[in-house]
Order: structure tokens, then sequence, then C-alpha cells
């Protein structure tokens, strides 16, 4: 049995390609923290962000464009907002 194609979005892999940019530049500004407790008080703080985003990249690769996919964008976006809204970079 063939094996089914995955439905794609091309604005659903620019938001996915800018979600790896900020995840590179946030990523990289906690790590020039120069304080190791206030750095990793950063970085769990930023977890979820990663997670999100993580799961939302690994998901549109093996399934594709779905309400799941969709789902997991909305989710990276709200950690996003709350991470920046609660943490100064």
């Amino acid at each position: 049995m063939a094996k089914r194609r995955r439905k794609l979005s091309p604005q659903l892999e620019k938001n996915i390609s800018l979600a790896k940019k900020q995840i590179e530049l946030i990523t990289a500004i906690i790590h020039d923290i120069d304080e190791d407790d206030i750095q990793e008080e950063y970085k769990s703080a930023f977890l979820p962000v990663m997670s999100a985003y993580m799961s939302l990249d690994q998901r549109y690769k093996e399934v594709g464009f779905n309400d799941e996919t969709t789902n997991l964008h909305q989710l990276y976006l709200t950690n996003l907002d709350k991470f920046k809204s609660e943490y100064e970079l």
C-alpha cells in the first residue's frame, strides 16, 4: 500500500522557519548572560517555548499541515509571548 502524501502549507513552513530563527536568537541571548543562576532561570523559563517549537517542527515533517500542527504553532506563539512578557531580553 502506498504511503499517503502529507499536506503542505507554505505559510506554516514560513512560520516554522521564522520560529527556528527566533529560537536561535533567544538561545544565543540567553547563553550570553554572564550570571549562571540568572542564565539557568532563563533557560528553564524558555524550555516550554523550545519544546513547543521542536514538537511543531517534528510533527510537520511527519504528517504535514493539519489541525495538530496548527495547534502546535499556536501553542508555540502563546508560550513565546508569555516568555517575552515575563522575561526581559
